[in-house]
């Protein structure tokens, strides 16, 4: 099993941002489910409008497996002038952009399998007409390749 660790990943702005995500916790609910989480706490919001990453891994009553992959960034309400009294609303947040990603994997698959489903979905999703190697390391490729979670 993995140790979790820092995330580090790359915006798409024109130009880019890296983004550290640090571990915040990992869970298990019932035995059944694990969950990490990780936050990107360096900025000056609160806890609640901090990007998060989710990872989780769900034995299901079928027997076969649930891996997710969630990411989700919050986006902070405009907080506007003083009001006559002199009161500032509290930020808050408006709404969240949340991409979720789901693979459901036979307890007979194997590495090699699930690592061939992952490459294609990624390549589709992000629009990869060439060869590429395929990731093979880090949280999310051990997630969905080796039904991996980091503790």
């Amino acid at each position: 099993m993995s140790a979790i660790s820092n995330i580090v990943a790359f915006d798409g702005a024109a130009t880019p941002v890296v983004h550290t995500f640090i571990p915040i916790s990992v869970t298990r609910e019932a035995t059944q489910r694990i969950t990490a989480e990780w936050r990107e706490t360096g900025l000056a919001v609160p806890v609640m409008a901090q990007p998060r990453i989710t990872l989780a891994l769900e034995k299901l009553k079928s027997g076969n497996y649930k891996a997710e992959q969630r990411v989700v960034v919050p986006v902070m309400e405009a907080v506007g002038a003083q009001n006559a009294a002199g009161y500032t609303a509290a930020p808050k947040v408006a709404y969240e952009d949340t991409i979720l990603t789901v693979g459901f994997f036979s307890p007979r698959s194997t590495n090699t399998g699930k690592r061939l489903v992952r490459q294609l979905a990624t390549n589709v999703f992000n629009g990869v007409a060439t060869t590429v190697a395929p990731v093979t390391t880090g949280p999310v490729a051990e997630l969905f390749d080796q039904l991996i979670m980091p503790v």
